[in-house]
């Protein structure tokens, strides 16, 4: 039997992605984000667009994503607080990389019951730390649309260009091998309670990420369906 994407008309809620850098949430967060129609929120590319911009909140996190830290809670907050805010956020939204601490976990529950939203829906990508490293360092982005691509498991057909566009391929500064690892210890560290925080709520639903990312997806869409 074929599997069932349908999906409901509405999300109406938060969906949260935990897992470690490299996991696959920002793949699969966008094409959640897709089905519903509701805005894919990645912190990480929020953070990098005001770096691009050199917007005064991009001056200060620059050096800190640089060295593969987490960005203090105080920024954080302050720009997801504005964004879920906003007016293409009422059906819902998907988040990809916050919360990362119990703290921001538990500021986001106050935010979402004070803008009327029910609890927060959480995904678990669980997968090996080795391969992680690995879909981390081998990661490639298109400068022009964005295309996630990996030398190693997802190469495009021709070396550094997107299938899509032609756009060129870029590595981001906070995948090279160097920052890898400060980045996973940082997730060990600070993000990964979070796991136990929300199974102690019953919230949590877990996915094995090392699987394909079409298995991945259907299972993603399996707990969306089943968690009204």
């Amino acid at each position: 039997m074929a599997p069932d994407n349908r999906v409901p008309e509405r999300l109406d809620r938060a969906v949260i992605f935990l897992g470690p850098p490299g996991a696959g949430k920002g793949t699969q967060a966008k094409e959640l984000a897709k089905a519903y129609r509701v805005p894919h929120l990645s912190t990480g590319d929020m953070f990098r667009e005001h770096v691009s911009q050199g917007t005064p909140l991009g001056q200060q996190v620059k050096p800190i994503m640089a060295r593969g830290d987490l960005v203090p809670d105080s920024l954080v907050l302050k720009m997801v607080r504005e964004r879920i805010e906003r007016p293409d956020c009422s059906h819902g939204f998907v988040f990809d990389g916050f919360p990362r601490t119990v703290a921001q976990a538990q500021y986001l529950s106050v935010l979402l019951r004070q803008n009327g939203y029910r609890p927060a829906l959480v995904i678990y990508f669980a997968i090996d730390p080795a391969l992680v490293f690995r879909r981390i360092t081998g990661r490639r982005m298109c400068k022009v649309g964005g295309e996630i691509y990996n030398i190693y498991d997802r190469s495009p057909k021709v070396e550094g260009r997107c299938d899509n566009d032609g756009g060129e391929l870029e590595q981001r500064a906070d995948d090279r091998e160097e920052v890898v690892g400060p980045r996973l210890q940082a997730y060990e560290k600070q993000t990964e309670p979070l796991v136990s925080y929300y199974r102690r709520l019953g919230r949590l639903h877990e996915v094995d990420a090392a699987q394909d990312v079409e298995s991945v997806k259907q299972r993603m869409f399996e707990i969306v369906r089943n968690s009204r």
